[in-house]
């Protein structure tokens, strides 16, 4: 008779998750930035021509005098400034995601 053993460790296991979360969070990132910079308003370009997505620090940068006014809902293409319509679409895009995830 054969025998198969097959051992799973936790370290194995975690490194897997990791990566996976990993993956989604860069994904996360990389969309979230991009709907920050179509929620900003556009006249000259300014504003989205500055604003960065800084990948190690996993922040977005919105670096011109009048970003606080913008996000404050001075722009009408803008009247919810960008920052709380980010984040209600992350919230939406981390919820779509975990419901998409196939259950182990």
């Amino acid at each position: 008779m054969a025998k198969v053993t097959f051992t799973v460790k936790d370290g194995d296991v975690l490194d897997m998750f990791d990566e996976n979360i990993r993956n989604l969070t860069s994904q996360l990132l990389d969309d979230t930035y991009r709907f920050f910079v179509k929620a900003t308003p556009i006249r000259s370009g300014n504003a989205r021509r500055n604003t960065t997505l800084d990948k190690q620090n996993k922040t977005i940068e919105a670096d011109y005098p009048y970003a606080g006014r913008l996000n404050s809902g001075w722009s009408k293409q803008a009247p919810d400034g960008m920052v709380e319509p980010t984040i209600e679409y992350m919230r939406q895009s981390v919820s779509k995601r975990l419901k998409g995830r196939k259950k182990v």
